[in-house]
């Protein structure tokens, strides 16, 4: 699933991210495209799921 992210910007940001995925599903995958501001996840959870997960940590995404 790739979400557009347009609150990323640092590699802070990145970190927020991984750290609220891999919290909720450790063996989630991240990629990251910090120009495009998009992430890449790959994830057993539903997208709905996901969506919350960035939005609660600050970081509200919309798939593409």
């Amino acid at each position: 699933m790739k979400f557009s992210v347009p609150d990323m910007s640092c590699g802070h940001c990145k970190a927020a991210i991984e750290k609220a995925v891999l919290g909720a599903e450790p063996n989630a995958a991240l990629s990251f495209d910090m120009e495009a501001r998009n992430v890449e996840i790959q994830s057993a959870m539903p997208l709905a799921h996901i969506q919350a997960i960035l939005g609660k940590a600050g970081y509200p995404a919309e798939a593409l």
